[in-house]
């Protein structure tokens, strides 16, 4: 089985004192999470109002900056990758914004691309 005799030796030593039921799989369900479920549903609907309702420059959430929220509005200190993963517990994904302008004009952009580049692009005297 690939284990050290030591851990046998444990597993023996379980079998005498409780039985087969101390060989069976235990569940081990890591720490408590610090945000109660009400919590993480007010934490839910605060993030949903954006980050510049909550003070912050733009609208962007970063891990830092839910951090900050969490402290502030929950009074509990967390890693930013703890809240990565209540992030997740709460269905939510990594988003990254486009690097686009607002003020963007395609039709403008594409005959830019159909005329203009063209004509400035320098090409290899053909053979």
């Amino acid at each position: 089985m690939g284990v050290t005799p030591g851990a046998v030796s444990q597993w023996v030593k379980a079998f005498r004192r409780d039985g087969p039921d101390a060989l069976k799989a235990k569940i081990h369900p890591g720490p408590k999470p610090k945000l109660s479920e009400p919590q993480v549903e007010r934490l839910q609907q605060l993030l949903l109002q954006g980050a510049t309702h909550h003070g912050f420059a733009t609208e962007l959430w970063t891990l830092a900056r839910v951090v900050e929220l969490i402290r502030k509005q929950f009074g509990v200190s967390y890693d930013p990758s703890g809240v990565w993963h209540v992030l997740r517990r709460m269905g939510w994904t990594c988003q990254k914004p486009e690097r686009r302008a607002r003020e963007r004009d395609e039709s403008a952009i594409a005959a830019w691309r159909k005329e203009d580049w063209p004509r400035i692009k320098k090409r290899p005297p053909k053979r």
